[in-house]
């Protein structure tokens, strides 16, 4: 009896929610008829708006491009794109507007093109406008201890719309990686527009790492520790990679800055037939000046290392790596051997990391052998890379690496991951010569180092020769010709 009576229970229910099937369905419907009516006339309105503010030269209305770059008075090397492709569209059209929408409110627009100039020796031959954004704190990461992938993503929806409130462009390029900013901008503002991704927001080896429950800077440990855990966070990357790529794939043309990016966007947003590699513009030609012979002001070699102290640039690494080569590998050579690890700080955690890495070297009985150099001059940057013998670098697949560009080609010899950009795009053969080294381990760069270090002064010179003739596809030139190319399908 009690069983029937469960069963005319559970009967009850399933009708119950049958009943409300197609209502349900209706409402949904009608909800998305509304939606669908409410974006047009607000697509509408906006176009009209638009063409209130148009400007005309010689009788020709004026295209505005407009570049999403919230942080545009930082000093990066995203910021350096952002320069180098406004001066390149400035000298092919300069006709348009060239619109940057910013959240340094804290700043005028004279002060942010005083700063480019100051710090990358940019000057724009035509004026920019400024749009002044106030809710950028949406996007900072801090805002998010928790699912801070989505929340930085609808966040920067928001932001965005503030950006397309305040003006509609007819090109639009999100130059810092806010992906879901581009179906706004597209089929609300409709704008044309297009990207250029450094980094991509999730990637394929994110995901790799939330399966395999590997600690990382991005996978705490006490989600790595618990299997549940885990399994709940992969379906939150997939179901963000899902929505990622589908936002992605809004962009009419996409600029990534390494084989790296490539292979990831590819993969994520599946748009190939407008996917292009634009190598981003470095600052080679200040470093051409050093000399690729060694000078040696103190006997021994120097090894530098050049990078924001972020837990991502593993400069643990380094040091133990640098250790097991004093205690194993220089006795052997009878060199003495000084790290410098040269880099930023910028808040109180990155301080608070370069007093463990202090700590560590400490630990290790190296603390004689390794200085730290905290937001040097790039005077004193360069006269340390002009007596360096070894140029390391640590990072986990680095997207790029545009500092072990830099340490190319002001000649030091280069020891790198072998991943990311330096595996894929930068430390490769030049016309079949060896241009640097590659290794992943703590043994692998010990190792590495000690041959670099056995090399005769000689060999030595011809592998810096190499590097150098090698790095001049990195240039401002070859950024502009790439770029250029690559926005023609918007602009014309």
């Amino acid at each position: 009896m009690a069983a029937d009576t469960g069963s005319w229970c559970v009967y009850a229910v399933l009708r119950f929610f049958y009943s409300l099937f197609f209502p349900g369905l209706m409402i949904c419907g009608v909800l998305c008829v509304y939606l669908v009516i409410g974006l047009w006339v607000i697509r509408w309105h906006l176009q009209r708006k638009k063409k209130s503010v148009s400007t005309s030269k010689n009788g020709k209305e004026q295209t505005v491009v407009a570049f999403f770059h919230p942080y545009c008075n930082a000093g990066g090397g995203g910021e350096r794109v952002l320069w180098c492709a406004l001066r390149a569209l400035q000298k092919k059209y300069p006709e348009a507007v060239y619109v940057v929408y910013t959240g340094d409110i804290n700043v005028s627009g004279q002060q942010i093109l005083d700063g480019a100039f100051r710090r990358f020796n940019i000057k724009l031959a035509h004026p920019v406008q400024f749009v002044f954004l106030r809710k950028r704190y949406l996007v900072e990461d801090s805002r998010y201890p928790h699912f801070t992938l989505l929340g930085q993503s609808l966040g920067s929806i928001l932001l965005g719309w503030e950006a397309l409130m305040q003006r509609v462009p007819d090109v639009y390029i999100d130059s810092m990686g806010y992906a879901f900013t581009l179906p706004l901008f597209k089929y609300v503002g409709g704008c044309r527009v297009g990207s250029y991704v450094h980094y991509p927001t999730i990637s394929t080896d994110m995901l790799s790492v939330v399966k395999n429950q590997n600690p990382g800077f991005n996978n705490a440990a006490f989600i790595s520790r618990n299997a549940l855990l885990s399994k709940a966070k992969l379906i939150y990357y997939y179901l963000f990679a899902f929505v990622y790529g589908l936002v992605g794939s809004c962009s009419d043309i996409v600029m990534v800055n390494s084989s790296w990016t490539l292979n990831h966007i590819l993969s994520l947003w599946k748009v190939g037939h407008c996917t292009n590699i634009v190598y981003p513009p470095c600052d080679v030609q200040t470093f051409l000046d050093i000399p690729l012979h060694e000078k040696k002001v103190t006997p021994g070699h120097l090894l530098v290392s050049i990078g924001q102290f972020r837990p991502e640039k593993n400069h643990a690494l380094q040091i133990k790596a640098f250790a097991k080569l004093l205690n194993e590998k220089a006795a052997e050579s009878g060199h003495s051997l000084k790290l410098v690890l040269i880099g930023g700080c910028r808040n109180k955690d990155d301080e608070f990391r370069v007093n463990q890495l202090r700590s560590l070297s400490e630990n290790l009985g190296v603390q004689e052998n390794v200085e730290f150099k905290i937001n040097i001059s790039f005077d004193e940057l360069k006269n340390y890379l002009s007596e360096a013998t070894i140029g390391l670098h640590t990072m986990w697949n680095e997207h790029f690496g545009i500092g072990v560009v830099e340490c190319m080609a002001a000649g030091t010899v280069i020891l790198a991951h072998n991943s990311g950009g330096p595996k894929l795009d930068i430390v490769i053969p030049h016309e079949g010569q060896i241009t640097g080294f590659l290794a992943e381990s703590e043994e692998g760069y010990a190792d590495s180092m000690a041959h670099i270090l056995s090399l005769s002064a000689e060999e030595r010179l011809q592998i810096r020769k190499n590097a150098r003739a090698s790095i001049s596809r990195f240039s401002d030139q070859e950024f502009e010709v790439a770029f250029l190319c690559s926005m023609e399908k918007l602009l014309t």
